[in-house]
Protein backbone atom coordinates (compact mmCIF):
# COMPACT_ATOMS: atom_id res chain seq x y z
CA UNK A 1 0.00 0.00 0.00
CA UNK A 2 1.38 3.34 -1.21
CA UNK A 3 0.92 6.84 1.25
CA UNK A 4 -0.66 9.59 -1.19
CA UNK A 5 1.39 12.08 -2.01
CA UNK A 6 0.73 15.47 -0.10
CA UNK A 7 -2.59 14.07 1.38
CA UNK A 8 -3.66 13.81 4.65
CA UNK A 9 -5.65 11.05 6.83
CA UNK A 10 -8.23 13.45 8.59
CA UNK A 11 -10.75 12.24 11.22
CA UNK A 12 -13.92 14.87 11.33
CA UNK A 13 -14.37 15.10 15.77
CA UNK A 14 -17.17 17.07 15.31
CA UNK A 15 -18.85 13.40 13.46
CA UNK A 16 -16.86 11.09 14.70
CA UNK A 17 -18.88 9.60 18.21
CA UNK A 18 -16.21 6.71 19.01
CA UNK A 19 -17.51 3.68 17.63
CA UNK A 20 -13.94 2.41 16.95
CA UNK A 21 -14.86 0.38 13.72
CA UNK A 22 -12.37 1.92 11.90
CA UNK A 23 -9.43 0.96 15.01
CA UNK A 24 -10.76 -2.93 14.41
CA UNK A 25 -10.24 -2.23 10.25
CA UNK A 26 -6.50 -0.69 10.42
CA UNK A 27 -4.17 -2.88 9.15
CA UNK A 28 -0.90 -1.04 10.77
CA UNK A 29 -2.76 -0.18 13.87
CA UNK A 30 -2.77 3.67 12.77
CA UNK A 31 -6.27 4.34 14.34
CA UNK A 32 -6.89 4.57 18.26
CA UNK A 33 -9.50 5.98 20.62
CA UNK A 34 -8.56 8.64 22.73
CA UNK A 35 -11.58 10.28 24.57
CA UNK A 36 -13.97 8.75 22.56
CA UNK A 37 -12.65 10.48 19.36
CA UNK A 38 -10.59 8.03 16.90
CA UNK A 39 -7.23 9.19 16.39
CA UNK A 40 -4.85 9.00 13.51
CA UNK A 41 -0.97 8.68 13.83
CA UNK A 42 -0.52 9.58 10.16
CA UNK A 43 3.03 9.18 9.84
CA UNK A 44 1.87 5.27 10.41
CA UNK A 45 -1.60 5.67 8.32
CA UNK A 46 -0.87 3.80 4.86
CA UNK A 47 -3.88 5.29 3.23
CA UNK A 48 -5.76 2.40 1.96
CA UNK A 49 -8.82 3.43 2.34
CA UNK A 50 -9.87 0.28 4.10
CA UNK A 51 -11.99 1.98 7.58
CA UNK A 52 -13.30 4.69 5.56
CA UNK A 53 -16.26 3.04 4.02
CA UNK A 54 -17.17 1.31 7.12
CA UNK A 55 -17.50 4.99 9.12
CA UNK A 56 -21.21 4.98 9.79
CA UNK A 57 -20.81 8.78 10.13
CA UNK A 58 -18.36 9.56 7.14
CA UNK A 59 -15.82 11.35 9.26
CA UNK A 60 -13.02 10.22 7.78
CA UNK A 61 -11.39 10.99 4.69
CA UNK A 62 -8.00 11.41 2.62
CA UNK A 63 -7.77 14.90 1.72
CA UNK A 64 -5.16 17.33 -0.83
CA UNK A 65 -2.78 19.14 1.87
CA UNK A 66 -2.89 23.05 0.27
Amino acid sequence: MTRLPDSLFVVDNDRCFGCAACVSLCPVNALVLDDLLAVVDEPSCSHCNYCIPFCPVHALSIEKMS
